[in-house]
């Protein structure tokens, strides 16, 4: 019986230490996507499922975010991945406002395709410029949203600033903001996401809407404030009614990891995205041309360990 009770005892440790093992391999990986009615949420739900694939035994918690959230999330540790904006995460790594010091805990993965910020106005509305904005009722998103800094900017450099405005909406979601406008509450709203956006789709099916050109002149005194802002043209057609190109503010998107991360995991999700890219184009079809070159585009972020090795060894990197 003695003997009895001491296999019990060992089989009951051995068990013990088995679920012990499998919670130890078990890893949950935080990952920043964007304000709903952008195309980074449905995008985040993909790389969830391709990282939980890759990973062995991964959870990957998807959270809302915005681009510059998520840049400080990861460099505060509060998450493992996020999406970013070339332009404001090059603020985070030379210390720039918004953030308060450089980050050092943010690694590039990947780059992915461009956004635009576009404005949006409906068209009795009588917005031809961003000028014209000068005492209407506006829609911007919450602090920590590049898009919302854009909007700051495209002002300040046509002399203009939120206290201009007749009323400024800080708008937690594209769809909220659009919400808006589609109730007459507003004129204008701004927002950064790939085209066609969802959100401006769904309000131009009700009313009628105006996106607004910004000038070449414009373009330049927004690259004075930051260079990574660059012209980008939202071609004719792209939006009910749209009958000519507009020229947009243009900038990338990308995706970034702790640089705490280990090589190993970071090398097998590039792999992952890089190896699928048919499942990300077909959230986004900005991305159905990306090749592991354009991944590894350097757009001024160093790059994770792990993603560089993978480049390398595809030949996308030197």
């Amino acid at each position: 019986m003695r003997y009895r009770a001491i296999a019990s005892i060992g089989i009951l440790a051995a068990s013990v230490a088995a679920f012990a093992g499998a919670d130890a391999q078990a890893q949950t990986y935080k990952l920043m996507t964007g304000p709903q009615g952008g195309v980074w949420v449905p995008l985040g739900g993909t790389l969830k499922a391709m990282f939980e694939k890759t990973l062995a035994g991964a959870n990957v918690q998807t959270l809302p975010g915005a681009g510059i959230a998520n840049v400080k999330g990861v460099e505060e540790g509060k998450a493992d991945f996020g999406f970013g904006n070339s332009t404001s995460t090059v603020d985070a790594i030379e210390g720039r406002a918004p953030f308060d010091k450089k980050a050092t805990n943010v690694c590039q993965i990947a780059n992915l395709y461009p956004q635009y910020f576009q404005i949006v106005a409906l068209a009795d509305a009588k917005v031809g410029k961003v000028a014209d904005m000068k005492g209407k009722t506006i829609a911007v998103q919450t602090r920590g949203n590049t898009a919302e800094a854009i909007s700051a900017d495209i002002l300040k450099a046509n002399s203009l600033a939120y206290t201009d405005m007749g009323k400024v909406n800080f708008m937690a979601s594209y769809n909220d903001a659009a919400a808006l406008l589609q109730d007459g509450h507003a004129q204008v709203f701004t927002l950064g996401t790939t085209i066609p956006a969802s959100s401006v789709m769904d309000l131009a099916s009700s009313r009628g809407i105006t996106m607004v050109p910004v000038s070449d002149a414009e373009v330049a005194a927004m690259k004075k404030i930051n260079a990574g802002y660059v012209k980008g043209t939202i071609p004719a057609g792209t939006y009910p009614k749209q009958d000519k190109d507009v020229p947009a503010i243009a900038y990338s998107a990308h995706f970034i990891a702790s640089c705490k991360l280990p090589e190993d995991k970071v090398y097998a999700v590039t792999k992952a995205m890089a190896t699928q890219i048919a499942d990300m184009a077909a959230i986004n079809k900005a991305m159905a041309k990306m090749t592991p070159k354009d991944m590894a585009e350097d757009i001024g972020v160093p790059f994770h360990p792990g993603a560089a090795k993978y480049y390398r060894e595809v030949g996308a990197l030197k």
